[in-house]
């Protein structure tokens, strides 16, 4: 069957959304380095970034994570079916939810924020100078969490109006709201690191204001009510306790990595943070963008019983996964020292720190591909208002992850090393299962893996890892000044693009392989 323009997958869209991540995580890099250059892997440091995981993962639970994936499918399907009425209805319904649960929530969190830190981050807890600071930094940055769900909220709305460029454009404002911070406030107070706390509440602030225009402008700002006999809310209610592991997992699993890392020794959350921020990367510019865009199509698809539609768009999604990971595992892992002394290696963050975080970067890497395909495979489940399954496999991968934590960190001694590896191996076992479950029901195919694409993609990335190898050889990043690393770094990057994309081309990969 010949497929419309609609049976595509938007390749176009997902450009699009990943160019605005791509400028999102420049400057989250940006933020980070400056972060960084004024606390370095002290314990100032690790805590900030510790406690920031509380809201941030809850934020996977009221927002991004849960809340978007139950929501999206919902609302398209009202969308799919022209019910454009009940559709406000229920995006109203939901709103006076979603701003009394956050509310209620957020005033729990700042009583009982002691209480927050002895379960996220035991390791501060027990000495009383890092659990004062600790707690003061949670009752700044917790109120965030209410701020960015409702973001969240808004984004998921103009993502199921297949606008795309605002909600992807929406983070900058969060890394240049803490730059600000970390520059110009930060040096000027007693506790530099309140600074950043301050300008996390900022940005949240700003970002939800930032919302206001673009939902007008499709009509669709939602009027608060409290209406529990609404369907659609009922609906997302049954849905939204599985969605809470399901979407939340990779955040969950990256919290429970973090609360092991609070019990080792100074500088282990750092390391394992910014290691992360590089994984980060990669998967926010690909996997995120492709997923945001791929979720609300599934619905839609899946609404109007398209089938075809359907296996055709998660085949194009899972063959531009791999396309792009495979790259973005070679650079990381080969060039995990450069990239780390390149980009934070400044003030009080030392050589010695890029050494530690390299071979966590290198652990990450490892699961990265599989992160990526999370990122496509849950979206499949969801779309057609499956919770329970990757409810299933996450519990699973949780579970999973926390005996691997203690057994590879603690037991054998491989400290954060070893929860960066634990990460990767339940992610690794979590595609292998989900993947399995949508090829039962025939929704797609391991075909892929042994097809002439999975081998034309082996020969690219062999050129790749030639050319990296070389390269890395033949220098001494450690010796080189700050604008030598940037402009090495720059050809290898450019080079390794050419290379990679050439070489892929020129050996039959066209850009239909994924329209």
């Amino acid at each position: 069957m010949t497929s419309s323009p609609k049976e595509k997958f938007n390749f176009l869209a997902t450009i699009k959304v990943g160019g605005w991540t791509f400028a999102s995580r420049v400057a989250g890099l940006i933020r980070d380095i400056f972060t960084t250059n004024l606390l370095g892997a002290s314990v100032f440091h690790d805590i900030f970034v510790v406690v920031l995981k509380i809201p941030n993962v809850f934020r996977r639970f009221f927002a991004e994570g849960a809340f978007s994936q139950a929501f999206i499918p919902i609302y398209s399907d009202y969308l799919g079916k022209d019910n454009e009425d009940e559709g406000q209805e229920f995006i109203n319904a939901l709103a006076g939810l979603l701003l009394t649960v956050l509310f209620a929530f957020t005033v729990l969190a700042l009583i009982f924020a002691p209480f927050f830190i002895l379960i996220f981050a035991p390791g501060f807890y027990f000495d009383s100078a890092k659990q004062e600071l600790a707690v003061n930094l949670l009752r700044i940055m917790f109120p965030y969490l209410g701020l960015i769900s409702l973001v969240a909220f808004a984004s998921g709305i103009q993502n199921s109006h297949q606008k795309f460029s605002i909600p992807a454009a929406t983070p900058l404002i969060f890394n240049f709201s803490l730059i600000l911070a970390a520059s110009i406030v930060a040096p000027k107070m007693e506790i530099p690191v309140m600074a950043l706390a301050w300008g996390v509440l900022l940005a949240g602030i700003l970002q939800l204001l930032f919302q206001i225009a673009p939902l007008a402008a499709i009509k669709k700002i939602p009027i608060p009510k409290l209406d529990f006999s609404n369907k659609g809310q009922r609906k997302f209610l049954v849905l939204i306790a599985p969605a809470i592991l399901a979407g939340g997992i990779a955040q969950i699993n990256l919290l429970v990595d973090t609360i092991f890392a609070s019990l080792l020794i100074t500088g282990s959350p750092t390391w394992l943070y910014v290691s992360d921020r590089l994984i980060q990367f990669p998967l926010g510019i690909f996997a995120i963008a492709i997923g945001t865009v791929l979720l609300p199509s599934l619905s839609k698809s899946y609404a109007q019983n398209d089938l075809n539609s359907y296996t055709l768009q998660l085949e194009k999604a899972f063959k531009l996964i791999i396309f792009l990971s495979i790259p973005s595992v070679l650079g990381l892992m080969i060039f995990a020292q450069p990239l780390l002394g390149t980009i934070f290696q400044r003030g009080a963050f030392l050589w010695s720190d890029v050494e530690q975080s390299s071979l966590s970067l290198v652990a990450f890497s490892i699961g990265l591909p599989f992160f990526m395909a999370m990122k496509v495979l849950v979206p499949a489940f969801f779309s057609r208002q499956d919770t329970k399954t990757p409810m299933i496999v996450a519990l699973f991968s949780l579970l999973l992850n926390i005996v691997l934590n203690y057994f590879l960190a603690f037991y054998l001694g491989y400290g954060h090393i070893g929860l960066a590896m634990a990460s990767s191996i339940a992610a690794v076992l979590s595609v292998v299962l989900l993947s399995t479950l949508l090829a039962r029901e025939k929704l797609m195919s391991f075909n892929i893996l042994i097809s002439s694409f999975a081998f034309k993609i082996f020969i690219a990335s062999f050129a790749l890892a030639a050319f990296l190898l070389f390269v890395l050889s033949e220098s001494n990043f450690e010796l080189l000044n700050q604008m030598q690393r940037i402009l090495r770094l720059s050809l290898v990057l450019i080079s390794s693009m050419i290379i990679y994309f050439g070489t892929s081309f020129l050996i039959g990969i066209k850009l239909k392989d994924f329209r």
